[in-house]
């Protein structure tokens, strides 16, 4: 066994009495089958921790792992935030030279990043807009416009890179390439009875800016060349700010039998929305990045959309690639500025379990394209999205037999679980609630695309909770855009826009909705869907109908002691 912890010393043996002081330390010293104990406290990393097939059947987990005296490890990617200076605004400033960030945490809190509703009059020209309003001329520091709902599903942010103006106007001129991708992307006719009706351009609307000192209210921050301006809460103390300034806390590519237990992973970010090519939101976690785009056209009278032909994709800020037979037990994923943890590329067998995800700017957990028998139990997924509205808490894309089976899911701005095409995905016994809080048109669990080539075959979504799917134009169990060889069994699913929704374009094949509970009828089944001894029932008899209750027991975290759940 090999001891690290954040006092020790990287030229000692690595014992328990004589530890090392850095991972990278016990990595190069660790052979197969060897355990890493991490001592208490934050080690922190200035740059990624990175793992190859030589650091195969390794062990890395907090000293007295599973025991009463299991010590809490933070692995943080943050640059603390030290000598303030108080100005007679009441803002406080530091000088952080090189510093690149879109988060700072203050006492372990997220501060918000200052922002602005545009509810000022703009006319959108070829470079940016002009705003009936002399004042946004003031506005100092590297701002950025966001376009919430640019489609009902998606949210973009674009930088701007320079505003001027006289006594009647403000001119703001817009970076480039992402604002003449924004033009071209957001063009929609949009026909269904929904958010975001007509012919529409949603570059056309920004819906407001961030991160200009001009901005900020108590408890915001906004970061201005080399100075940070924070504005805090009366009393609060500025002993711990913490800046994220890695965007990778961990990449470990190619390896077998890792486990990694008892750890948290906090504070990265991610940095491309500030780049001229800003963040073109598409759906989930992707985004434009120039090249072609595509125009989808919906069934007749429902309209059409323009979409990226091949979309690029929010990374992880803990990666495994090509990796199997990994197991992430009792960790912690939190104050994280991207995609929380991803499964990338090829990998089989790779479980997380009994663990926290929490307060990430964008999407949870990612399994990818290439995916084998992954799963994810009994893990709380909870606070995503928090920066980018789109994201999901829990995001399969071209997997193979993957299993999420008992976690909970909440406080999400838009899908709870989202499955693109795949094949034999089975979500069964979560509970998922409180989702879709901020965009629209999506749901608590979302299903779209092929997802086999028969019954035994496709995805199976059983024994779920789904509740308290939040915003107009939703469904709380949403079988979308083609979603074929699916079986929906006995699920509970209500106080949604809509429990269910059954025509679609494309339209769904080879679809079964079979004993579940809901309160709502979703109507007459269309070709290629199957109901079957399905419930409706009023919202009030819920809570009595001893079949519901069954359902409902059973759904969510397992009962007993996590070294994760509830920090």
């Amino acid at each position: 066994m090999l001891f690290v912890d954040p006092a020790g010393d990287d030229a000692g043996p690595g014992t328990l009495e004589r530890p090392f002081a850095t991972l990278e330390r016990a990595r190069a010293a660790a052979r197969p089958g060897t355990v890493v104990s991490l001592r208490a406290g934050t080690h922190r990393l200035t740059e990624p921790f990175l793992l190859s097939a030589a650091d195969s059947g390794v062990t890395y987990q907090a000293y007295g792992y599973g025991t009463a005296a299991q010590e809490p490890v933070v692995v943080s990617g943050g640059r603390r935030v030290t000598s303030w200076r108080r100005g007679d605004d009441g803002v406080h400033r530091a000088e952080v030279p090189g510093l690149a960030t879109r988060q700072l945490y203050v006492s372990g809190r997220r501060a918000a990043r200052a922002a602005i509703a545009l509810d000022h009059r703009l006319t959108r020209t070829e470079s940016g807009y002009v705003i009936d309003d002399p004042a946004p001329a003031t506005w100092q520091g590297e701002v950025e416009f966001v376009y919430r709902g640019v489609y009902p599903w998606s949210e973009a942010r674009c930088q701007v890179s320079r505003i001027s103006g006289d006594e009647r106007s403000t001119t703001v001129t817009m970076a480039r390439p992402a604002f003449d991708w924004a033009i071209r992307l957001y063009h929609s006719i949009i026909s269904w009875d929904g958010p975001g009706a007509g012919e529409s351009n949603g570059a056309d609307a920004p819906t407001s800016a961030e991160n200009s000192p001009a901005f900020l209210t108590e408890g915001a921050f906004a970061l201005s060349g080399a100075v940070l301006h924070y504005l805090p809460p009366p009393g609060e103390d500025l002993d711990e700010v913490v800046a994220p300034v890695l965007e990778t806390l961990l990449h470990a590519k190619d390896v077998r039998d890792v486990a990694l237990r008892g750890v948290t992973f906090a504070d990265a970010t991610w940095l491309r929305p500030s780049t001229p090519e800003g963040f073109l939101h598409y759906h989930g976690n992707g985004y434009y990045d120039g090249g072609e785009l595509q125009t989808v056209t919906f069934a007749e009278g429902q309209g059409q959309v323009t979409v990226p032909g091949d979309a690029a994709t929010m990374p992880g800020n803990v990666i495994f690639e090509n990796a199997s037979r990994v197991t992430l037990e009792g960790c912690r994923f939190t104050r994280l500025g991207g995609v929380a943890l991803e499964f990338r590329g090829e990998g089989a067998d790779n479980t997380l379990r009994d663990s926290v995800v929490d307060d990430v700017s964008g999407g949870g957990v990612v399994i990818g394209s290439g995916a084998l028998r992954h799963r994810i139990e009994n893990t709380h997924v909870h606070h995503i999205g928090r920066d980018y509205h789109g994201s999901p808490a829990i995001l399969l894309s071209g997997t193979r037999d993957t299993v999420l089976s008992h976690n909970e899911i909440g406080d999400v701005p838009h899908a709870g679980i989202v499955v693109y095409e795949g094949r034999g995905a089975q979500v069964l016994d979560n509970l998922v609630h409180d989702t879709m809080q901020v965009l629209a048109d999506g749901g608590g669990i979302y299903v779209s695309g092929s997802q086999g080539d028969s019954a035994e075959s496709g995805a199976l979504i059983r024994g779920n909770v789904v509740r308290d799917t939040i915003t107009p134009y939703n469904f709380g169990l949403y079988t979308d855009y083609g979603a074929a060889w699916v079986t929906v069994q006995g699920n509970v699913v209500h106080r949604a826009d809509a429990p269910v929704v059954l025509n679609v374009s494309p339209p769904l094949e080879h679809v079964t909705f079979t004993g579940n509970f809901w309160d709502a009828d979703p109507g007459a089944a269309p070709e290629g869907v199957t109901l079957s001894g399905n419930t409706t029932l009023p919202e009030k008899a819920f809570d009595d109908d001893p079949a519901v209750a069954g359902i409902v027991a059973n759904a969510g975290l397992l009962p007993g002691p996590s070294t994760a759940r509830g920090r």
